[in-house]
């Protein structure tokens, strides 16, 4: 058996669960635009640990939303994560933040699923799955326009999700296109992705893993 605590702070969502072999034994989570991550992260873990009815020193991994999303709130995230791999001496695993973005949509009559998260002005970070979660795009930064993603439009229909879903609406000229703007990335989608990757033994390096911030971070100064 495993246990493994999973962490996502990729976007304004701060959620922590802890999950036996990928079945979910508490979650906590909290979505604000305030991007509480710093004052909320480590009170969610000592929550989901004490409903889960255990101790810290009885996980076996530690697993962490990788990216793409906030700077700040990825940051945040795999520090927690790592320091609790250094101290617990377990495996750091990285979950696609777009992969468990995808596994929370509904397949029945959707051919394309595609998790959007918000960039700047017109710009998303997304990626592309089939109707049984395979990626078939690879993630990508990219304007939107009436032609994005019309590829998948003209061969099935469409999910859109997430934060970056509401950038499509009155753009993409189609009725094949669903919506589901209210999707975020959440600790729940993460529990079985992150036990798949455990039985794999698919882990990080600990003292070089780096989120996947997929553009540069660029510091914005106020005009003088």
């Amino acid at each position: 058996m495993a246990t493994l605590l999973n962490l996502e702070t990729a976007t304004t969502n701060c959620s922590v669960s802890v999950a036996r072999d990928g079945e979910l034994l508490a979650i906590k989570e909290h979505d604000t635009p305030n991007y509480s991550h710093s004052e909320q992260l480590h009170i969610f873990i000592e929550d989901v640990i004490e409903e889960a009815g255990m101790s810290l020193a009885e996980l076996d991994a530690i697993a962490v939303s990788k990216g793409p999303g906030s700077y700040t709130g990825l940051r945040i995230g795999v520090s927690a994560a790592k320091g609790l791999c250094f101290s617990l001496d377990v495996p750091l695993i990285s979950v696609a933040t777009l992969t468990s973005m995808a596994h929370q949509a509904k397949r029945q009559g959707i051919d394309y699923i595609i998790p959007l998260l918000d960039a700047r002005r017109m710009e998303v970070y997304s990626a592309v799955f089939d109707k049984n979660y395979r990626q078939i795009r690879a993630t990508e930064a990219e304007i939107i326009d009436e032609n994005s993603f019309c590829e998948y439009f003209k061969d099935g229909r469409v999910l859109l999700g997430g934060p970056g879903a509401e950038k499509c609406k009155g753009v993409l000229k189609t009725d094949q296109v669903e919506f589901a703007v209210s999707m975020v990335p959440s600790a729940r989608e993460m529990a079985q992705l992150s036990y798949a990757k455990f039985r794999e033994r698919d882990f990080e390096d600990v003292a070089y893993f780096e989120p996947y911030y997929l553009k540069d971070f660029i510091l914005q100064q106020g005009k003088k």
